[in-house]
């Protein structure tokens, strides 16, 4: 059998389809933009700490559900410092590496924000989320912010628009409940603490407010 040389093998035609593959620019290649990011499950408590500090330890649950997705991505609440984060997988209790980001920085997350300044806790998941799957995450974290939580005469003042299906609220040591403005549940912990908790029925964020007192 003869074996065509090289001057033949020049005079080959290349389909069109390659032709096209070829001249395609790099950039149509990269890497496709991660899923937009989708959560479940959702369940926030908020620990009160003492009210001259205006900090209050949020224990954030959620299940991260985007098919595919490496990142989770948790919002800090404009006008609230953060501190002390932790994050742990739920199913191992291990912990997760997280960065804080700004803008941009969450787009690994499948998030485009709209303000640029705005800051997120970007949490590397211990696996890529699987079609139909989840993981449950712990946010774990403490906010100060005096326009939610402050001491004012002899009365403590929990006030702060709450948009998750599921909340309580954990009032410190030695306090007991005056008023809320929503319907709640209200029990007493093994420790003395008075908790509030409720279920968010409507579309709209709840605008909570809870008004305590310190006992004699």
């Amino acid at each position: 059998m003869r074996v065509p040389g090289p001057a033949a093998l020049a005079w080959i035609p290349i389909p069109s389809c390659l032709l096209g593959m070829l001249a395609m620019p790099q950039a149509a290649f990269a890497q496709a933009p991660p899923p937009r990011q989708t959560s479940a499950d959702d369940y926030t408590r908020y620990e009160l700490l003492a009210p001259e500090s205006a900090k209050f330890r949020i224990l954030y649950e959620v299940s991260a559900t985007s098919p595919g997705a490496t990142h989770y991505c948790n919002s800090v609440r404009s006008g609230s410092t953060v501190s002390d984060i932790a994050v742990r997988d739920r199913m191992t209790g291990r912990e997760l590496p997280f960065e804080i980001v700004r803008g941009a920085g969450a787009h690994p997350c499948g998030i485009r924000p709209s303000d640029p300044e705005h800051d997120y806790i970007s949490v590397r998941l211990p696996r890529p989320i699987v079609e139909d799957g989840e993981i449950r995450l712990l946010i774990d974290k403490t906010y100060g912010d005096t326009a939610s939580y402050s001491v004012r005469g002899d009365r403590l003042v929990f006030e702060r628009s709450l948009g998750i299906d599921r909340n309580a609220v954990v009032l410190p040591p030695g306090w007991e409940l005056v008023s809320v403005n929503y319907p709640s549940q209200v029990r007493t912990e093994p420790d003395g603490r008075v908790v509030l908790s409720f279920v968010n029925i409507g579309p709209a964020a709840v605008p909570y407010r809870i008004v305590a007192r310190r006992l004699p």
